[in-house]
C-alpha cells in the first residue's frame, strides 16, 4: 500500500526555508486532504528561492518518484509563456499591437476578421475560440490545419465587442503571428528567447529523449460531441478536434512532441517561477521591458466570460487576479491558472514567484482547493 493510499503523506524532497514551513505544510497536507498524486512547488521572495520541493509520484499506478527535474504538462500555464513570445517581437517594432493581424498573416482577413487586432488576440477578444466545422479526431497534432481553419473562421462574436476565453485556439493564434513574423515555430522561438537564457525547464514541442521524465497526467473523461449536433461555441472551445484538450492524448508521444502552447506545455514549477521571477525583475534579465510588462498586464478584458459563463479577466495573455480567483492579496498580481491546479503567477508587490506543478486533473477546474491552499498558506508566511 502506498503512502498516499495509507493516508500518509510521501516524503517531501527538496528544501524549504524555515520561515516557509506553513507553506511546506499545505503542500505535504494537500497529499492527505485533497488527493495529490504528484506535484512539484517553487517560490522566490525577492529574487531569493525560498521553496523548491516536490513529492509523489509520476504515474497513476504509484511506481515511479517524483523526482527533481520530472517534467508535466502544466496546460494554461503555457499561454502567457507564448504571450511573451509575442510581445518581445512588440518590443523590436517587428509587431504593433493595433495593427490588424491580417497585416502579419494575410490570409487571417478572411470572414470580416480584416479588422481584427493583434491586441484582440492576446486579450481574448477575437471572437476564435472554436472551430464550427468538425475536425477528425487529433487535428490540432496538424498546426497547417489548425492554423489555416482559424484563419478562414468566421468570429463567433464581432472582434472587440466582448472577450471570451479562447481556451485552445490562443495558442495557435499567437504562435501563427510569431511564426509568420520571426520566421521560427514557436516552440524554437521560445527555447531560444525565453527558456534557454533564463535556464528554464519548460518546452513547447518535448523531443522523445525528455519522454520519460514526464508524469503521466490523470486527466478527467470529457464527453464527445454528438454525432449531427449543431456547433456549440464552449463544446467545441474544449472538444473540437476530440482529443484537444488532452483527453485521452495528453500522455500520448504525439502529444508531447507536438507545439500546442494554449495546452501542451511541459516544465517543473522550478522553471515557471524562474520566469515570473525574471518577469518580476527579481531573477535574472527578464524577457520584457518594464513597460512591455506594464501594458500586458493591464487589464484589457474584465467581466462575464462568453466561453466560460462565469467571471474572467485578462490582461494582454495573463489572467489577472479577481475575486472569484485571486492570486493572493496583491490588486497587481498576474500569471496563469492550468487544467489540474497548476499555477503561476507574480506578485510584483510582495516581489513573489511562484510555480506549482501537479499530475492529478481530476476535480474542481476553476477553484483548486490545492492551489488554494498553497496561496492562503504562502501569505501567511509574508
Amino acid at each position: 500500500m502506498s503512502a498516499q493510499a495509507s493516508g500518509t503523506p510521501p516524503a517531501i524532497e527538496g528544501r524549504c526555508d524555515s520561515a516557509f514551513g506553513a507553506l511546506r505544510d499545505a503542500f505535504r497536507a494537500n497529499f492527505v486532504d485533497h488527493d495529490e498524486l504528484g506535484a512539484a512547488l517553487a517560490v522566490s521572495v525577492d529574487g531569493t528561492v525560498v521553496t523548491d520541493i516536490w513529492a509523489g509520484w509520476a504515474d497513476g499506478a504509484r511506481t515511479r518518484p517524483w523526482q527533481h527535474d520530472t517534467l508535466v504538462d502544466v496546460f494554461s500555464v503555457g499561454k502567457p509563456m507564448a504571450a511573451i513570445c509575442l510581445l518581445m517581437l512588440v518590443e523590436q517594432g517587428e509587431v504593433e499591437l493595433d495593427r490588424p493581424v491580417a497585416d502579419y498573416w494575410p490570409q487571417f482577413a478572411a470572414a470580416g476578421k480584416q479588422a481584427t487586432t493583434v491586441r484582440m488576440i492576446l486579450a481574448h477578444r477575437a471572437g476564435l475560440p472554436a472551430l464550427r466545422s468538425r475536425l477528425a479526431p487529433h487535428a490540432m497534432y496538424d498546426w497547417e490545419q489548425m492554423t489555416s481553419r482559424l484563419a478562414c473562421e468566421e468570429p463567433w462574436w464581432e472582434p472587440g465587442a466582448r472577450h471570451g476565453y479562447h481556451v485552445n485556439t490562443f495558442g495557435f493564434l499567437v504562435g501563427e503571428i510569431v511564426r509568420r513574423v520571426s520566421g521560427q515555430p514557436i516552440g524554437v522561438f521560445f527555447q531560444r528567447n525565453v527558456a534557454e537564457p533564463l535556464g528554464a525547464d519548460f518546452h513547447f514541442g518535448l523531443p522523445a529523449r525528455e519522454h520519460g521524465r514526464v508524469a503521466e497526467f490523470l486527466f478527467p473523461q470529457m464527453p464527445r460531441l454528438q454525432p449531427g449536433a449543431p456547433p456549440n461555441m464552449t463544446a467545441h472551445a474544449y472538444m473540437n478536434p476530440h482529443g484537444l484538450s488532452g483527453d485521452g492524448t495528453v500522455n500520448t508521444a504525439a502529444w508531447r512532441e507536438a507545439e500546442m502552447p494554449s495546452s501542451n506545455g511541459h516544465s517543473n514549477a522550478r522553471a515557471v517561477a524562474a520566469i515570473y521571477g525574471a518577469l518580476a525583475g527579481t531573477r535574472g534579465a527578464s524577457p520584457l521591458a518594464p513597460a512591455t510588462l506594464a501594458a500586458a498586464t493591464s487589464e484589457a478584458s474584465c467581466g462575464l466570460d462568453a466561453v466560460l459563463g462565469r467571471p474572467s479577466r485578462f490582461g494582454l495573455g495573463f489572467q489577472l487576479t479577481q475575486p472569484e480567483r485571486p492570486l493572493g492579496p496583491s490588486p497587481n498580481a498576474y500569471g496563469h491558472f492550468g487544467a489540474g491546479g497548476s499555477l503561476g503567477f507574480a506578485d510584483p508587490d510582495a516581489r513573489i514567484a511562484f510555480g506549482y506543478t501537479p499530475n492529478h486533473g481530476l476535480g474542481p477546474r476553476w477553484q483548486n482547493p490545492r492551489n488554494r491552499a498553497l496561496l492562503d498558506a504562502l501569505y501567511s508566511c509574508m
